[in-house]
């Protein structure tokens, strides 16, 4: 059993090791082939601080749908929230709107690191 244990340790902390090398690789971000950012929170969160340049359309919103669907469809967006779920919820209506080009860039903290955007009021 020891020796079961011992090779799944050992497994798990090689596969733990390659994770954490190539997670860490992600290319910068060219924010001169960004349509928009979006941030998909309400409209309070919004006023509260958000990345400088956003555009606020609230997932939660009933009008969340028509609101992106004024948006061109092949242009490309980064999306985010507050911690990402509502950032890859919208990401993932807006595909099935036709968007082609649409990323989520997590949590505000961390969309602010990814693009380079200030977060301002």
């Amino acid at each position: 059993m020891y020796k079961i244990f011992k090779a799944l340790l050992g497994l798990f902390v090689s596969v733990g090791l390659v994770i954490g090398v190539t997670g860490c690789a992600s290319e910068p971000i060219d924010m001169s082939k960004v349509s928009a950012v979006i941030d998909v929170r309400t409209p309070a969160e919004f006023v509260a601080g958000h990345l400088q340049g956003a555009v606020n359309i609230d997932v939660e919103a009933a009008d969340f749908n028509e609101r992106v669907g004024t948006l061109a469809k092949g242009g490309k967006y980064l999306v985010y929230c507050h911690s990402g779920r509502r950032a890859g919820i919208a990401v993932e209506d807006m595909k099935s709107l036709g968007f082609t080009n649409v990323t989520s860039i997590g949590g505000i903290q961390d969309a602010s690191v990814e693009t380079k955007l200030n977060v301002v009021k």
